[in-house]
């Protein structure tokens, strides 16, 4: 098994764009977080806080990873080309976001350890749906074919530091929900009630 042909490369590096939009929305309407429940299914998601290398401001993704004893480790399938990735090595201090927890940590990338293989086919199994729908499923392929598969793979290591409270968690759009129920019950019941006042 090669790594991908640059034009399936693009095509798949546009439908993550726009998944990522949406995975950004679920977690700041506070649905994000539940996803991880199923990881067999929908992976293991956490989202990376980082600072743009160009622009300074702050940027977040999205990203699949897997926790291996204590360590948070997270994978670019697009290699060195991917924005967050050069922003990290830029700026190896960032935010992550876990099911329930904000984490003040240090990225660093580990792709020359020693367990590389090992460590990023966990990753790929915490990615739920993802690896096995662009050919590379880590609970069938060899260890020689993952390798051929994932050559260009960076294999990050996020080491936490230090618990984050305070303005910027998760969930900053969960009032969404009860307002919006609030606003469409009251609605709910004035149709209800006129329907019945209608049939008398």
């Amino acid at each position: 098994m090669t790594p991908l042909d640059s034009q399936t490369e693009a095509t798949l590096r546009q439908f993550f764009r726009y998944f990522n939009k949406i995975m950004l929305l679920l977690w700041r309407l506070g649905i994000g977080p539940s996803m991880s429940r199923y990881p067999n299914t929908t992976g293991r998601f956490m989202v990376i806080v980082h600072t743009g290398r160009k622009t300074g401001l702050r940027r977040l993704t999205p990203v699949n990873y897997a926790e291996i004893e204590g360590g948070l480790y997270c994978t670019t399938g697009f290699g060195s080309v991917s924005h967050w990735y050069q922003n990290i090595l830029a700026n190896p201090q960032v935010e992550i976001w876990l099911e329930n927890e904000r984490w003040a940590a240090t990225a660093e990338d580990v792709s020359d350890h020693p367990d590389r293989l090992k460590l990023l086919r966990e990753v790929l199994k915490g990615s739920g749906f993802v690896a096995p729908m662009i050919g590379v499923d880590p609970h069938t392929l060899s260890d020689e074919k993952l390798n051929q598969a994932t050559v260009n793979y960076r294999l990050i290591h996020l080491r936490r530091t230090e618990p984050r409270t305070g303005p910027g968690s998760p969930g900053d759009l969960a009032w969404v929900w009860p307002a919006g129920f609030a606003f469409l019950l009251p609605l709910a019941l004035a149709g209800l009630f006129g329907r019945g006042r209608k049939r008398k």
